[in-house]
């Protein structure tokens, strides 16, 4: 199905405003020769492609008696490097519920090759699902080369009226223009928000008339038309331990807020606009009645844990209790949470598993709550009004004594008080439905370690070896216990055995797996083999694989914010016996480094007493959540730290 393109966009050129000489306007199929001569985009010279020009239209219309959201696109690419450009493929959601679908009411697409076109055929397109995306619509473009443009126009049509979503003008390509119009009828009324740190080089808006008729009545309907245009977007780049894309992209999105409904649209659909009004939504609705299923889990928890008169005890005791009960089916929620059916069946969505907690805490007495929270990877939700669809997680709020307790029993390996890393996310939403609900920061757990203590000694055919034990703590240990429930113990041991050149590991032992309220413990016996230069002997005292390996920060600048998630701490005690074989011709300097504010410590001594030496590295990250502005601070300090680690050795002699 193609769309003839001179109809697609004549609607556009309808709009009085629209012809602004600030505005830029391109004709489908017909590139301009800048455009063809275009071979490198100067911004950014490393770019394997550059948007020239997209545009967006969303607007409502009738089709047949029903109003649809009809969303209009137009872009057009200049490829410079097609090894290394993957947007040959084009992947275009289409959003679908049980019951309805979005529908593509045409498309066509286009490469050109200087005066050569090839036009995308009927079987190069086809629905086909991603795991990410859901269901797509996907074009395969052909002839894609180095100095290729390749163009696209498809329109879709959308029975869900209310989830308009919205546009980003920045992706992982950079964009020369870039412009969003979308013509919303005046008895739809959304918020829409402007995300990232890219300015507007356009934002108009009027009213115009005739946009809308319903089979309804016989009423003509007004809508605002709004235009917005960003100019030379650069291309986003993910950067290590940020959140989520999400957060920074610059796009803008758009949120219902009322809704004019029903014949001649006399009636009133509001979309919760207060808190206070979401909690009455939220009491009444589905949630409030599957955290009203007290007396059926008091039931169902044994004497020997209702019996227990130490509250903490009482309140470990329920959650290792659900938490062993349930195994967590992967999603983050479910179209329709029963917690009686999801407790029966021994499995459940991170919803019908955490509230079955907050019941059996309430149950026993204790003042439990439900937290609305979105994960690190789904973006931080608003504070400017309530956006539920921007929450993807629940967790509990467990309160004891004045002392507060985030508990998520969806992962089996995690203890008491420690949520899983993926719900790190700043800021949750306590629905307390008798006080109102409020904001809480999410606050990790705070002892994550890494210790690490080696006894060494030299052989007398030059070589060493001793013993190495390790135990790990928090995050550091949870990390560990998950990456053996996967790999299994036997396949855990199996990497470490081989894990570095020159080293020789033996009587690999992990104990305290599946005590997870105590720290997991490791211990080994090495073989290490030192490096012989001429007549000298060069050994790395830091010889297993540390905690951080490399320096994470190696761009010139920053443009995000920095998030770890966690504070953390490493610490090695190495002791080498060199006895009769060797003695020290050189080491490296003790030092340290420190970060601002007390955010960090890294240090390293090295203490000789006759054919002893003592080695000590600690390195603390006391903060966890730092700005762009400190990125130059992180790293040195974590090439320093890298460097104490890695390229500093101990040079011997032979006795």
């Amino acid at each position: 199905m193609l769309i003839r393109p001179l109809c697609f966009f004549l609607i556009l050129l309808s709009i009085n405003f629209l012809y602004s000489q600030e505005r830029e306007i391109a004709e489908f199929r017909e590139p301009s020769e800048s455009d063809f001569a275009l071979t490198v985009y100067e911004k950014d010279s490393t770019a394997a492609a550059v948007v020239l020009y997209e545009q967006g239209y969303y607007y409502y219309n009738t089709v047949g008696d029903y109003i649809k959201l009809i969303k209009e696109v137009h872009r057009k690419i200049k490829v410079f490097d097609s090894k290394k450009f993957e947007g040959g493929t084009v992947d275009i959601p289409l959003f679908f519920s049980d019951e309805t679908s979005e529908k593509l009411a045409g498309y066509s697409g286009w490469t050109h090759n200087g005066k050569a076109k090839s036009k995308v055929d009927a079987d190069a397109v086809f629905i086909t699902s991603d795991p990410e995306i859901g269901k797509v619509f996907r074009m395969v473009f052909p002839n894609v080369k180095d100095g290729s443009i390749i163009e696209y126009v498809y329109k879709i049509e959308s029975p869900f009226l209310f989830n308009f979503y919205g546009w980003e003008f920045q992706g992982e390509l950079p964009k020369i223009y870039s412009e969003f119009l979308f013509k919303i009828p005046i008895a739809f009324q959304f918020n829409n928000v402007l995300y990232g740190n890219q300015k507007l080089y356009l934002n108009k808006s009027e009213v115009v008339g005739d946009c809308l008729q319903t089979t309804y009545n016989t009423e003509i309907i007004r809508c605002p038309m709004t235009l917005y245009a960003m100019k030379d977007v650069p291309a986003f780049k993910m950067e290590d331990y940020m959140l989520s894309p999400k957060n920074y992209i610059a796009r803008v999105e758009f949120e219902p807020k009322e809704i004019h409904t029903a014949s001649g649209w006399s009636k009133t659909k509001k979309f919760s606009t207060e808190w206070k009004d979401v909690d009455k939504l939220l009491k009444k609705g589905d949630i409030g009645d599957q955290l009203n299923k007290t007396s059926y889990f008091k039931k169902r928890l044994p004497d020997s844990i209702l019996s227990k008169t130490d509250m903490p005890d009482k309140a470990k005791a329920i959650y290792s209790f659900i938490k062993d009960h349930y195994t967590w089916d992967g999603s983050y929620y479910s179209s329709e949470t029963e917690v009686k059916d999801a407790f029966d069946e021994r499995k459940g969505s991170v919803p019908e598993i955490n509230l079955s907690l907050i019941n059996a805490l309430e149950a026993a007495g204790l003042d439990a709550k439900l937290m609305l929270l979105s994960t690190r990877q789904n973006g931080l939700p608003t504070e400017l009004y309530p956006v539920l669809t921007k929450f993807n997680y629940t967790v509990a709020v467990l309160t004891i004594q004045n002392k507060i307790y985030l508990l998520d029993a969806t992962d089996k390996q995690a203890p008491f008080g420690v949520i899983p890393f993926r719900a790190l996310n700043m800021q949750g939403r306590v629905m307390d439905f008798k006080n109102g609900s409020y904001w809480m920061p999410i606050e990790p757990f705070e002892k994550n370690i890494h210790y690490v203590n080696a006894q060494i000694t030299a052989a007398a055919d030059g070589t060493f070896s001793g013993k190495v034990s390790q135990a790990n703590y928090g995050y550091i240990a949870l990390e560990k216990r998950n990456t053996i429930e996967d790999e299994t113990l036997q396949g855990y041991i199996k990497e470490k055995l081989n894990e570095k050149a020159g080293i020789e590991i033996t009587d690999y032992q992990v104990d305290d797996i599946e005590k997870i309220e105590q720290p997991l413990k490791e211990s080994y016996a090495i073989s290490i083999e030192p490096e012989i230069v001429g007549d000298k002997v060069i050994l790395n005292p830091f010889f297993h694989k540390t905690y951080i390996t490399e320096n994470p920060f190696k761009m010139e600048a920053r443009s995000y914010p920095m998030d770890f998630g966690f504070p953390f701490t490493n610490t090695y005690l190495i002791s080498i016996d060199l006895g009769e074989v060797y003695e020290i011709e050189q080491l490296p300097k003790s030092r340290s480094i420190k970060l601002p504010n007390e955010d960090g410590e890294c240090s390293v001594t090295y203490v000789s007493e006759g054919s002893k030496l003592n080695i000590r590295f600690n390195m603390k990250l006391n903060a966890y959540r730092f700005p762009s502005d400190a990125y130059q601070s992180l790293k040195e300090y974590f090439g320093t730290m890298v460097t104490m680690l890695k390229e500093e050795s101990i040079v011997l002699k032979k006795i």
